[in-house]
């Protein structure tokens, strides 16, 4: 099947969205996992970094990652007409 380039351009923003979020998710979870005894000198409410990283600070940013898809790819599926129809 041959893709025309409207095609080729909505798949090419929407693995552009999903790279820069991958990105976002890495450096959230990563990072934070790696260097948490350098972090757990830095306090936040209290606690030391890389435990609210851990468990609180990471889990909003997913939260957040995951409306911003949704959010982004209905947009998208609207510009080019392939919205789901409810």
């Amino acid at each position: 099947m041959q893709l025309s380039e409207r095609h080729l351009e909505y798949w090419r923003r929407n693995l552009r969205i999903t790279a820069l979020l991958l990105a976002i998710w890495f450096l959230v979870t990563f990072p934070p996992i790696y260097f948490a005894q350098d972090l757990s000198g830095i306090t936040f409410f209290g606690w030391p970094l890389s435990f609210y990283m851990g468990a609180q600070g990471a889990l909003v940013v997913y939260v957040i990652i995951i409306g911003f898809y949704a959010r982004a790819m209905n947009r998208l599926d609207r510009e080019y007409g392939v919205q789901e129809e409810l």
